[in-house]
Parts: structure tokens; C-alpha cells; sequence
């Protein structure tokens, strides 16, 4: 008599377990895309000044079909540690390491002027990396060559808006 009983409440726990881990949720699982990344600037190779009071012109489009969460800079140096002709005179390598919330946006426009480079950092071969993560923890990057040095050309043209 009690077998009856338990086998058919067995066989409607099941049906309703089945029932509610079967149904769609609104979570991020769903997305597999990654974020897009349209770096403008700075550009590929290009020279940054060292000690320039008004910081590096960063510029980027971020976008995300679903929704968009962070995005990180990184630079750091790229020395060619081979070669022993370098003097280093009081400098030290420069290093950047920076994260940025985007939550609650699909695209971003970003613009700033964060990365300062102090005046003793070492000249040189240096990597800038743009990752940004998206909602679900889908993660892209872009890299670029860049030159720290005394003598570059800090001018830039600040007709648009911050």
C-alpha cells in the first residue's frame, strides 16, 4: 500500500523538478558574443610624452549586443632586455593599471585624459592593452605598440566634448 503511494509522488517530483530547471531564465547564459573595442586613439606606434601635465588622449568605442560591464588599460613596458646599452638614471618603468565600470550600458563612447605619465618614467618600447568584459564575462582586448618619450608632440585638439 505504501508503494503505491510513494511511486506516483516520486514520478510528480521528478515531472516538477524537470518542469522548473527546463524553464528559460533571464540571466547572461545565454551570451556568447563578445564586445566590441574600436580603439582610436591612442594609435598604433604612436609617441606619448612623458611628464605632460594634461595626460594621454584616450579614445575608444565600446559596444555589446546584450550588455556591457567594464573595460581595463594596462600599459606596461616592452623593453628589449637584452641589451645592456641602456642607462636608466633615476627612472623607472612606467605601468598603468586601471579599471572602468560600464554596467547598465550597451554602448560607450569614452574619452578621458587618466593616464598621466610622471616625468621620470623611462623612455621607451611600451604595450597598451584595452580589455573589455561584457555582462556574461565575455572578454576582448585590443593591443598596441606605444613609445613613451621626452621629445614627442603632446599636441592635441580638444574641439569635442569630455
Amino acid at each position: 500500500m505504501k508503494t503505491k503511494f510513494y511511486i506516483p509522488m516520486i514520478c510528480l517530483l521528478a515531472v516538477c523538478s524537470f518542469t522548473f530547471l527546463s524553464c528559460d531564465s533571464d540571466d547572461d547564459s545565454n551570451d556568447t558574443t563578445k564586445p566590441l573595442i574600436d580603439l582610436l586613439e591612442p594609435e598604433e606606434g604612436q609617441e606619448l610624452k612623458i611628464g605632460a601635465e594634461t595626460g594621454v588622449h584616450f579614445e575608444m568605442d565600446l559596444s555589446d549586443d546584450v550588455m556591457l560591464k567594464s573595460y581595463k588599460i594596462e600599459i606596461h613596458n616592452n623593453f628589449d632586455h637584452h641589451s645592456h646599452s641602456r642607462a636608466v638614471d633615476e627612472t623607472v618603468a612606467f605601468s598603468f593599471n586601471k579599471t572602468y565600470d560600464l554596467t547598465g550600458q550597451k554602448t560607450a563612447h569614452v574619452h578621458h585624459h587618466d593616464i598621466i605619465i610622471p616625468a621620470n618614467a623611462t623612455p621607451g618600447d611600451y604595450h597598451l592593452m584595452v580589455y573589455c568584459t561584457d555582462a556574461a564575462g565575455n572578454e576582448t582586448y585590443v593591443a598596441r605598440n606605444i613609445v613613451l618619450s621626452l621629445t614627442a608632440d603632446d599636441d592635441h585638439d580638444h574641439d569635442h566634448e569630455e
